[in-house]
């Protein structure tokens, strides 16, 4: 099967955006949000790290914005969130988090293969991967006038970089892109769910 990387990706962004877009939701009733509220937080964290990569790599305007897929994959976990909130605050905290890691993990990989396509330097393309993994959250905790979970002692960003260092290593060994990004998905996941349940934090000024 021939690989096509503008599938992969479309299909890996979307995954991660639905993703997000419940998460950003899930996040906005814990805030007491309103209605208005829960869409604009399940936007900002579904596709602000998105926007913020392709702004960065001079993919203008983003494709989050001219595709309305994006959107509307982002208002449709918004809106799962919304009408089957009860059922929604009644999943264990362990689900979520996975389902944050899963988030986490396709954004890192999708960031990482948009950037090469766009010619960037390796070094570049895992710091973008990481900026589209972590940006919406980034934005989602601001405007719910919280510290950024990657600004934390948390290993955060840390799985995002990771996972888009091990894509790049393995296509550097001849790997085939969609196993590569595989090998950096499951890396990403995999850390960022064993430093939750180990409690792993990254080390601070007071030790």
């Amino acid at each position: 099967m021939k690989y096509d990387s503008g599938k992969l990706l479309f299909a890996v962004d979307l995954a991660g955006t639905l993703l997000f877009g419940i998460e950003g939701a899930t996040a906005a009733i814990a805030g007491h949000l309103d209605f208005l509220g829960l869409m604009v937080l399940a936007f900002a964290t579904a596709l602000a790290g998105g926007i913020i990569r392709d702004l960065l790599i001079g993919a203008v305007p983003p494709n989050s914005l001219r595709d309305w897929r994006y959107s509307a994959m982002a208002f449709t976990g918004a809106a799962i969130v919304f009408f089957l909130h009860r059922f929604v605050q009644g999943i264990p905290s362990a689900v979520i988090v996975v389902l944050d890691a899963a988030g986490l993990a396709l954004f890192a990989v999708a960031g990482t293969e948009k950037a090469l396509l766009y010619k960037m330097h390796p070094f570049l393309a895992i710091l973008l991967g990481t900026i589209t993994g972590v940006g919406g959250g980034t934005v989602r905790d601001i405007l719910l006038a919280q510290v950024p979970v990657v600004l934390r002692a948390d290993v955060y960003a840390t799985a995002a970089m990771a996972g888009s260092a091990g894509m790049i290593l393995g296509r550097s060994l001849g790997l085939p892109p969609a196993v590569a990004a595989i090998v950096g998905g499951v890396l990403c996941f995999g850390l960022r769910l064993v430093s939750v349940w180990q409690h792993w934090n990254l080390p601070t000024v007071d030790g």
